[in-house]
């Protein structure tokens, strides 16, 4: 089957790798002019079942809320004059309850541990590299209050399935000995042994370059979509500036973009983009450095160890498409990663990014097919694109296939 993809972040050229790998002819479609572009060219770098709790719960709409009005949390919500932004955050705050927090939890969870083994899986497989480390990632909190607080999140996913353990200040420490200056700041950390790192950046380029000597995709880069030519419950056509495409199958992994085009064709797809700042540094030291990622939960800064780099990434911001900013969009990023890791780097020689998102209300990605019989989904995956961009991919050619998916998909598929 000639198959289309649009999109070549890390959850369109990993869909690309599973549908080439069934000897589908692929062909993936991207604005930016190589993959990796977009949202997953500097996220934190985490691959964390262990972040998979969903956004939207009782403790977030408090957040939310107070994010309209103090643009100093990690959150910042800025309504402007934008009917969707406006919409989205009604759906949004729909979600907030108690039963829905756990219902969109489950499924997100369910998908990242099986995205975490595809990942491992096709690396081992192709021998792309991504200066991945397996060891782990600590969540850090600063009060006795706050792992209090979180602590009924994690062993709501320790009960379904996820090894954790929660830990002092010098057991967190030892685990991440890279933290050993900073631990009197920390009343503790929970553990998650079997969360990892890496580049999606380098996954995405070198399994990119992989795709098309090996299983000869074809990506066809600085060429913009426009447009679906539609008749009747068919995708006859992807329009493009380069001009139109044809295909048997299509699929959306646009990322925020998704939600625009979707909705320009009568798809319902809640995406809302939401922008994060990311900051990718050499270490000078590299023994002053973490070991493995982590994330300082009370400032809301992730961070990972990639090869001889440090990746810091901070806040969730919803202010529309714009991608643009500031060095004041990194100043408290930097304070914290100071404070976290004395004299490892010089803010200096960074490299400052910002990105967006594709964030649903229930946190979940949109996945399978839509109301055009050919055309399918893989977008929406919010905060945890990176870990779930493998196991998105290999469930969509299942079902593409005809084959059944190998994990349960409730709580996965898009229903319009």
């Amino acid at each position: 089957m000639k198959i289309l993809v649009l999109g070549a972040g890390a959850v369109g050229t990993a869909a690309a790798y599973y549908l080439a790998r069934d000897g589908h002819e692929v062909t993936v479609i991207e604005r930016h002019a190589g993959p990796a572009g977009g949202t997953s060219y500097a996220n934190g770098g985490l691959v964390s079942p262990g972040d998979a709790t969903a956004w939207a719960s009782p403790e977030a709409l408090k957040t939310f809320v107070r994010g309209i009005f103090n643009h100093d949390l990690g959150i910042r919500v800025r309504l402007g004059r934008d009917p969707y932004l406006l919409a989205w955050g009604l759906r949004f705050l729909r979600q907030c309850t108690p039963a829905r927090k756990r219902a969109n939890t489950l499924p997100k969870l369910r998908l990242a541990f099986y995205s975490r083994d595809s990942i491992n899986a096709l690396s081992e497989e192709t021998g792309v590299a991504y200066d991945d480390r397996r060891k782990g990632i600590l969540y850090l909190f600063r009060s006795r209050e706050s792992l209090d607080a979180a602590a009924g999140n994690y062993r709501f996913l320790a009960d379904h399935g996820l090894p954790i353990e929660i830990v002092d200040a010098e057991r967190m420490a030892q685990i991440d000995p890279g933290l050993a200056a900073a631990r009197r700041h920390f009343a503790g950390a929970v553990y998650s042994p079997t969360d990892q790192t890496g580049d999606s950046r380098l996954f995405a380029t070198r399994l990119s370059a992989y795709a098309a000597e090996k299983l000869g995709v074809d990506f066809r880069f600085n060429t913009t979509v426009e447009g679906l030519d539609i008749d009747g419950d068919i995708v006859r056509a992807v329009r493009t500036d380069a001009g139109p495409f044809t295909a048997d199958c299509v699929v959306l992994a646009m990322g925020p973009e998704s939600g625009v085009l979707g909705r320009r064709h009568g798809l319902d797809l809640p995406i809302c983009p939401v922008k994060g700042y990311a900051a990718t540094i050499p270490l000078e030291d590299e023994a002053l450095g973490p070991t493995m990622g982590g994330a300082d939960e009370d400032r809301y800064v992730a961070y990972s160890r990639l090869g001889n780099r440090l990746r810091l990434s901070c806040t969730a911001e919803f202010t529309g498409f714009d991608r643009s900013f500031g060095p004041e969009n990194f100043a408290a990023m930097f304070r914290t990663a100071h404070e976290l890791f004395p004299g490892a780097f010089d803010e200096a020689k960074a490299e400052l990014w910002a990105g967006l998102r594709p964030m649903t209300p229930g946190s979940a990605p949109v996945l399978g097919r839509a109301r055009y019989r050919n055309l399918y989904l893989d977008t929406g995956h919010g905060h945890l694109g990176w870990t779930l961009a493998a196991g998105s991919g290999r469930l969509l050619a299942d079902l593409i296939a005809g084959r059944s998916p190998e994990i349960d998909t409730d709580g996965l598929l898009y229903r319009n």
